[in-house]
């Protein structure tokens, strides 16, 4: 049993929780997750199961859309509505215009300090296990992209937005960013991953209905990649992990074999000389 499962994550459970539940459900032990959500949100989880495992790294550097709610003038430790309140603060009068703009304003390269309330690790052990020990440790400052940002409504204290963004942004995060150019504080209270890559939250199922024919295959899961279909002959020599020459194709390309099996992902070393990176044969 090998493939991805788009899961329409529910509140109030971490996505370990999610995999674990699968894990029960199909009878399978090699399973994992690409891209954690966090208990309080909701929204398209990308579990890998058997040899997909494999290619969650390719999936974990694809963008995501989400949609999300922030509360004004109330800031928690978690940065979302599951922390306690550190920080309160009044709200400054706003209007549709003027937070559009503050919105589109980080469109653009951002700078990042991810949450202590995290699943990064820090010697081995997650960020979030030190915080509630009330441990803060220095976190390095990562540089995200904010493709698009849209203000969905605004009403009193609270604005719903969707945005378009790298990998490894933190919508917490953001909201807090958001929220302090607006001259205040905040929390999220809502958060929903729409999109990962090309894959689409309304392709996802609840993990109660989930089937094994809802298995996606490696290669339509890598399809943002550059596919390239090979002989037997070089099948062989990249099951055997030799160099390929290829021309014209991207940094990165998947190879697969006449049957459309994905055999492994490589990547351009110097000209049109190509090196795997991961075998998934």
């Amino acid at each position: 049993m090998d493939g991805i499962l788009l899961v329409n994550k529910p509140a109030g459970v971490t996505s370990r929780d999610v995999v674990n539940k699968l894990s029960k459900k199909l009878g399978v032990k090699k399973i994992g997750h690409v891209g954690t959500l966090d208990p309080f949100a909701t929204g398209l989880l990308v579990v890998v199961v058997g040899k997909a495992t494999k290619i969650a790294p390719f999936l974990e550097k694809v963008d995501k859309n989400y949609i999300a709610t922030l509360k004004l003038g109330v800031k928690t430790d978690t940065l979302d509505l599951d922390g306690k309140v550190i920080e309160t603060h009044d709200v400054p009068e706003l209007d549709k215009e003027t937070i559009t703009t503050v919105l589109k304003s980080f469109v653009g390269k951002l700078e990042q300090v991810p949450p202590m309330f995290s699943a990064i690790k820090c010697n081995g052990v997650p960020l979030y296990k030190l915080a509630r020990n009330n441990i803060e440790v220095e976190r390095k400052i990562r540089t995200i992209e904010i493709y698009k940002v849209r203000l969905i409504s605004f009403k009193g204290d609270e604005i719903r937005f969707s945005v378009s963004c790298s990998k490894g942004t933190y919508i917490r995060t953001f909201g807090e960013q958001i929220a302090e150019k607006l001259g205040t504080v905040g929390h999220l209270i809502q958060l929903k991953r729409t999109k990962v890559g090309n894959f689409d939250l309304k392709d996802a199922h609840n993990p109660n209905n989930i089937m094994v024919s809802h298995l996606i295959g490696c290669v339509d899961a890598l399809s943002h990649m550059d596919i390239v279909s090979v002989d037997e002959k070089t099948a062989n020599d990249i099951k055997n992990g030799k160099t390929i020459e290829l021309k014209n194709h991207e940094q990165q390309v998947l190879f697969v074999d006449e049957y459309n099996n994905a055999l492994a992902v490589y990547e351009k070393i110097n000209d049109n000389i190509y090196k795997c990176v991961r075998g998934l044969f």
